[in-house]
């Protein structure tokens, strides 16, 4: 069996029979409000608490803004600040949401995605970090208008995170939140992992569920289960709870 990188999110671990097999490139897609910055959050506060140097590369949202959200929304983590000042838990901005939008359609678009990979790497490899989110790769689509450029660059933005030796959660904005119209897009498949969050119902009544759409060449849960932000956490109400695996 394959060594599993646990996420700290029970729940999750056991939809995923243990963890995300270490070295896997994981993408989480969901709609706004599901939830994926903080998934993505809590995984690697989970693994800074455990001893693990973690890397959360922010696109679209101030670092700063980024943790006091955490903050606000898990009230019962305090010690979010002490796993940052360690230097166990790195929250790194590579750029304005602007600044990356501002290069599109010019002949930097293509030097500037490439200089952002290239950070990321140095990053990793200056800190010896073995945890990466990157929140969210929806923001590098938007940088190169060509598709098949850009299908390039993630798929060297994964291979060079496999090499590195990481287990990587990416998230990625999903085109509808109801399960029953999820779609899938090319550069989908060149992922290890797929995790859903799915949003169903009205505004003032949402049913939250998550999914393992795909974890390559080991067993997962097949089930879609319940989930909850609670104050100490994600809670994940999976069928593994019941059966065991």
């Amino acid at each position: 069996m394959a060594e599993r990188v646990t996420t700290g999110i029970s729940g999750l671990d056991k939809m995923l029979f243990g963890g995300i097999p270490a070295q896997s490139q994981v993408l989480l897609t969901g709609g706004p409000g599901a939830g994926k910055s903080l998934l993505s959050f809590e995984y690697l506060y989970r693994n800074a608490k455990a001893g693990n140097t973690c890397i959360f590369f922010a696109f679209e949202e101030d670092p700063k803004d980024l943790v006091e959200n955490a903050k606000s929304a898990f009230p019962e983590l305090t010690d979010i600040d002490e796993m940052i000042k360690s230097g166990r838990l790195i929250i790194d901005r590579e750029a304005p949401t602007g600044e990356l939008i501002s290069a599109v359609g010019t002949e930097d678009d293509v030097f500037r995605f490439g200089e952002i990979l290239a950070k990321i790497e140095n990053l990793i490899r200056s800190t010896g970090a073995t945890r990466v989110v990157v929140d969210s790769v929806s923001i590098l689509g938007i940088l190169v208008k060509d598709t098949s450029t850009y299908r390039k660059y993630m798929l060297a933005l994964i291979t060079n995170l496999k090499r590195l030796g990481v287990t990587s959660i990416m998230t990625m904005e999903m085109e509808n939140p109801d399960r029953d119209k999820l779609t899938f897009r090319p550069e989908h498949f060149i992922f290890d992992g797929i995790v859903a969050l799915y949003q169903s119902g009205g505004s003032t009544k949402r049913r939250l569920s998550a999914e393992i759409l795909k974890i390559r060449g080991t067993k997962h849960s097949f089930t879609t289960a319940p989930y909850d932000v609670t104050s100490s956490g994600f809670r994940i109400l999976a069928a593994e709870d019941i059966a065991p695996y």
